[in-house]
């Protein structure tokens, strides 16, 4: 029998909520989403403000709801389960998204879940087109995550690698606010990449050859940091180039550490996960690279990316097809603003 997942994301600075159908022995099925971004509102500050965030998801999320159940053709009454992010993310902005996930579950006298925000990231890329099959190897490259997973199934997450500090994403970022970019960082700094060279300048690919597959950007923002110093008051004639030599040297380090992730693993399947997965240059680079050895790479769709509501209702709802859940039905609810993702993995699997 097939049920209705309401999905609500509210982790950062993006309100999501989405509608998701399971199938009795199939992908479940979106059937639709909103998101709101709230990168307008932080810009002033340079970076996300943890009290806004949280009030402006009380302001977005039902309106949101609403409209994601009239996009659908669905009722409120028609929804079988309520799943929301537990965390990991800022506590303020958790807190709204499981209250409201609560309140509305009570209300109607549904289940309610609270899900794992990586692992809703980690089976994003089965909304899309073209759906992975486990066993793969997933690449998780989300805000201040970066990390290199075995996945053979829901639930079946073994760790292979992970930043020691700053992850790709904060490099990203910033490496961007160094140069005088604004916020969002990342993007910004992409944009401008496409117009620099690569080559301009020798920045440093931290741990490509630690024989392991953790990663380390700290130091390369360091490095950033004190080109930056030396150009002066060249930077602003220069900074596509810097631009474009620190996006080379990150996904350099990402590309070849997943690749030795996949020899260690002997698997041949990549997903591509998180925001950084949007990078047009790592796209290329690891499409090109698993090409040339016959691996099959899968991302999320362009606009699932990013946080959003989507992805919390499929992981919901494969959790729940998988057997691994047993939704609640006493609507009390903590979060989780620091939580592993080996931490609802399978017993055998961690």
């Amino acid at each position: 029998m097939s049920e209705l997942i309401l999905g609500i994301e509210s982790s950062c600075d993006e309100t999501g909520v989405a509608l998701v159908r399971t199938h009795p022995g199939a992908v479940p099925t979106l059937l639709a989403h909103a998101l709101h971004s709230q990168v307008e509102m932080h810009q002033a500050y340079g970076g996300v403000v943890p009290e806004l965030a949280s009030r402006d998801h009380i302001r977005r999320v039902l309106p949101l709801t609403e409209a994601v159940l009239a996009e659908a053709g669905a009722s409120l009454a028609q929804v079988d389960v309520v799943a929301y992010t537990r965390g990991p993310g800022l506590a303020g902005a958790l807190l709204v998204g499981a209250g409201v996930a609560c309140a509305l579950a009570s209300a109607l006298e549904r289940p309610v879940l609270g899900v794992h925000h990586l692992e809703g990231h980690l089976l994003s890329p089965f909304l899309s087109a073209d759906p992975p099959q486990f066993p793969f190897v997933a690449l998780l490259v989300s805000g201040g995550h970066t990390q290199l997973m075995r996945v053979d199934g829901v639930g079946r997450y073994a760790l292979l690698g992970e930043t020691i500090d700053d992850a790709a994403g904060e490099a990203f970022d910033k490496s961007a606010k160094l140069l005088g970019l604004g916020y969002p960082g990342g993007p910004a700094l992409s944009r401008l990449a496409e117009q620099g060279d690569a080559t301009a300048f020798r920045l440093p690919r931290p741990l490509l050859h630690s024989g392991d597959l953790d990663f380390s950007f700290a130091g390369l923002k360091t490095a950033v940091l004190t080109q930056a110093r030396k150009l002066g008051d060249a930077l602003p004639a220069r900074s596509a180039d810097l631009a474009a030599s620190t996006q080379a040297a990150i996904v350099e380090v990402l590309v070849k550490k997943t690749l030795a992730a996949l020899v260690q693993s002997g698997l041949q399947r990549v997903v591509v996960a998180g925001g950084v997965g949007a990078n047009r240059l790592l796209r290329t680079q690891l499409d090109a690279a698993c090409a040339q050895r016959g691996v099959r790479v899968h991302y999320p769709e362009l606009h699932l990316c990013t946080d959003n509501g989507a992805m919390i209702a499929m992981a919901a709802a494969m959790r729940l097809q998988a057997g691994l859940e047993q939704p609640r039905r006493d609507y009390q609810f903590d979060v989780r603003p620091r939580w592993a993702l080996q931490d609802v993995s399978l017993p055998e699997a961690a």
